[in-house]
């Protein structure tokens, strides 16, 4: 009863109208901002939060939140619409988004992304106002060992992304956790595979990876196929909605994808590209539908929209309440709760109930304002796809280019991207997935480092991993994922082999 009535008390801190205003007026900026490519939660809470230093605390927290899930929904319209990642974890949702958007079911695609996202928004909320103490302390029982393993998972499950087979989908992940080594090396401080070029010091940045892969590679190919002829798919605008067995596939994904978003935003250093990567390899493990996904499934659009939104509340438990950000965004965040004096840690929510049960309220008011404000122009942004070819690719060219130059303001960067988009259109005439690619890519650096403390903390003993309880439980998960893979390869093959035999007799 006590989450009950701290919970309305936290309702009528955010229906009070200036809060309800910022409220709004952090969504609305967040989505606008988020479906420009390339730029970001952590560039539009940048934006905003000059603003944020003349308002009440709680005011400024819920203003912040909105932009920041707002940016992260308003990343899947430029996915699904243009193949474009708006955020790098809504890179996931080109997968399936974009072949509907082919298919000329774009608007039922951005009707699922919003469902999705909601739904993924309450559940997260409701982890947050339930569980936050007791995850917090499961994040604080997380050493280097937990999250090396944990990692390991991820990159198992990531090849199960790929369409073209295990192999290339584990080929995928050792190419970007290959990619991922390019830099300084952290801990010694030597250069690696920079090949000489200056500008590859800090490595290269997941925006320029993303665009290019998804976003540049879509467009060679779409420019390919326009010139020979094939034209764009027609938009059936009479079906905007969901059917009612679309609905009954997505409950599952959407509750699936919440719960996994959930526990990975809790975790620091993880966040939503994770989540959502980890949620979609997992759906398609289970789904009855996995042969669908890649072709268009509306499960993998739901999936990870729920899982980035889920893991995008839960984001702010380590934040708050152990002032550990997850993310540069989240660090943005304890910044400007530190320059209205409030120092984030265990005594938050006893010291600043208010402000703590105003900002989990808020995620529920502002993903219903989410779903008020966005459904309705789900005809507006379907109607992006009819406009002229000559206007479209150079319009989508100058956008990638914007949003890869502001990163270091650096032209090198755009010529990177340009490789990157080539790259991207010989895997897809080769059938190699860049999805793996791209997971490989984000965890790869965090696994090295967690790898490089456990083996420190251990004095170079490897049985650390599997000695520590949850490490171990994670480890063996792992294994039967493997075991599992090549028993049903192996499976496969048997039946291909006995079906050709009965075929030729």
């Amino acid at each position: 009863m006590e989450i009950f009535s701290s919970f309305a008390s936290g309702l009528l801190t955010v229906l009070h109208p200036a809060n309800l205003l910022y409220c709004f007026v952090g969504v609305f900026l967040g989505t606008f901002i988020g479906v420009l490519p390339g730029i970001g939660s952590m560039a539009a809470i940048a934006m905003i939060l000059p603003l944020s230093f003349y308002l009440d605390p709680s005011t400024a927290i819920i203003m912040i939140a909105g932009v920041y899930y707002g940016a992260e929904y308003g990343g899947s319209i430029a996915s699904i619409l243009m193949n474009i990642p708006g955020t790098p974890s809504s890179s996931i949702t080109c997968l399936d988004g974009y072949p509907m958007a082919r298919n000329g079911r774009a608007g039922v695609a951005l009707f699922i992304s919003a469902i999705g996202s909601f739904g993924g928004g309450i559940i997260g909320m409701v982890v947050m106002a339930v569980l936050s103490p007791g995850l917090a302390q499961l994040a604080l029982s997380f050493g280097p060992a937990e999250y090396f393993s944990v990692i390991l998972l991820g990159l198992i499950a990531a090849s199960a992304v790929s369409n073209g087979g295990a192999l290339k989908g584990i080929a995928m992940v050792i190419a970007g956790l290959m990619l991922a080594t390019v830099g300084v090396d952290l801990t010694t401080g030597d250069l690696r595979f920079t090949m000489g070029v200056p500008e590859l010091r800090d490595g290269v940045n997941l925006v320029i990876v993303a665009m290019g892969l998804f976003g540049v590679g879509e467009l060679i190919a779409s420019i390919r196929a326009n010139s020979s002829g094939q034209g764009r798919q027609s938009i059936d605008y009479a079906r905007f909605y969901p059917t009612k067995s679309e609905w009954r596939a997505c409950l599952g994904p959407i509750l699936r994808g919440g719960g996994i978003g959930s526990f990975f935003g809790a975790l620091p250093g993880t966040g939503q590209t994770v989540a959502s990567a980890v949620a979609y390899a997992v759906e398609k493990k289970v789904s009855p539908n996995r042969a669908k996904f890649g072709k268009g499934a509306v499960e993998g659009v739901a999936v990870p929209e729920s899982a980035n939104n889920s893991a995008t509340q839960t984001a702010f438990i380590p934040t708050l309440t152990l002032g550990v950000p997850g993310s540069a965004s989240m660090a943005m965040v304890i910044g400007a709760l530190m320059i209205h004096g409030i120092t984030p840690g265990p005594r938050l929510l006893a010291d600043h109930s208010e402000l703590f049960w105003g900002l989990v309220a808020s995620f529920l008011i502002g993903n219903i304002l989410l779903l008020i404000l966005n459904i309705p122009l789900i005809g507006l942004w379907v109607r992006l796809l009819q406009i002229p070819y000559k206007y479209m690719y150079p319009t989508i060219i100058v956008l990638i280019c914007i949003g890869v130059y502001s990163l270091n303001n650096n032209v090198f960067d755009i010529w990177l991207t340009l490789v990157f988009g080539v790259a991207g259109y010989l895997m897809r005439l080769f059938r190699f997935e860049p999805a793996p690619l791209l997971i490989g890519f984000v965890l790869g650096p965090m696994m090295e480092e967690q790898l490089r403390r456990a083996l420190l903390l251990s004095r170079g003993d490897p049985m650390v991993f599997i000695e520590r309880p949850i490490s171990g439980t994670l480890i063996a998960i792992t294994a039967g994922i493997l075991v599992y893979g090549i028993w049903s390869t192996l499976r496969a093959r048997r039946q291909a082999r006995g079906a050709a035999l009965a075929a030729t007799e």
